[in-house]
């Protein structure tokens, strides 16, 4: 599995997750209580970062149902258990790996990814690597973005930037800013059946995805500036501006519409 992050990992970046799962956290909830996880599950979160969603799957699955999350970033794995270990969450482990080269010991009852396949020049690849560590009739959901569903009222010049450069940088490292309306048929063709899809758009006058947008904007600073896509000083500039619209209590500001399906592999896994 190739990952092509433009958005910066490590300790730094952790905090950045943490903001996003709360901005996510009931549309999540509300996602995986639709599809459904039953309590005993083992399940499999995979790009899991800071550990955010894999601990409300362990609180699903309960104290007989196990979670296992899995990053390529060590740090953020290791800072998801020791936050686990503080909450008192046994039912939860973590481990740096590849999943696409990974062979687990036991198939899961359901996998997950949020907002990975986007950064990955090949997503069916992963899907594909997911369906075969499900069991029959196991579950994958996954949660990806559509970046081009960002909006302001008034307009925002900034933020107009800001998408134009996250969106060019992306491609650049051959992956998807706007792979959301493609979940459903990247599911099929991986094998996947009984395909469904929500959507869901995140827009707020004050905090949440206001503040998120902004914290992202400088997130990328590294990527954008090793791209040529701006100077550090047109970087902080458009990064005050955004900030400056967010904390206007009288804006509106949305960030990317985010697509959420999910199928079943209702098969014996290929080898």
């Amino acid at each position: 599995m190739t990952a092509s992050y433009v958005i910066r990992g490590g300790a730094a970046g952790r905090e950045r997750l943490r903001l996003l799962a709360e901005v996510m956290a009931p549309e999540t909830r509300f996602l995986l209580a639709e599809v459904g996880i039953p309590p005993g599950a083992l399940c499999l979160d995979v790009g899991c970062g800071g550990g955010d969603v894999t601990r409300e799957l362990a609180r699903m699955v309960g104290p007989t149902g196990r979670v296992h999350g899995v990053d390529l970033d060590e740090t953020k794995c290791e800072l998801a258990r020791r936050e686990t270990a503080e909450m008192g969450i046994a039912n939860v482990s973590f481990s740096v790996r590849d999943v696409t080269r990974w062979e687990p010991d036991e198939l899961f009852d359901v996998v997950y990814a949020r907002f990975l396949l986007t950064h990955l020049a090949d997503p069916g690849n992963l899907l594909t690597a997911l369906r075969r560590h499900l069991r029959p009739g196991g579950i994958a959901i996954v949660e990806d973005i559509d970046f081009r569903g960002h909006f302001a009222e008034p307009h925002c010049p900034a933020l107009q930037r800001y998408v134009e450069m996250y969106t060019e940088s992306v491609r650049r490292r051959g992956a998807d800013p706007n792979i959301g309306p493609r979940l459903p048929g990247l599911l099929r063709a991986a094998g996947f059946t009984e395909v469904r899809m929500r959507l869901v758009h995140p827009a707020a006058l004050q905090g949440g995805i206001k503040l998120l947008t902004c914290v992202t904007a400088e997130n990328i600073a590294e990527a954008v500036i090793e791209d040529g896509l701006a100077s550090a000083d047109e970087l902080r500039q458009i990064v005050d501006e955004m900030y400056a619209f967010a904390n206007d209590p009288h804006t509106v500001m949305g960030g990317p519409r985010v697509f959420q399906a999910w199928g079943r592999q209702d098969t014996e896994p290929s080898t």
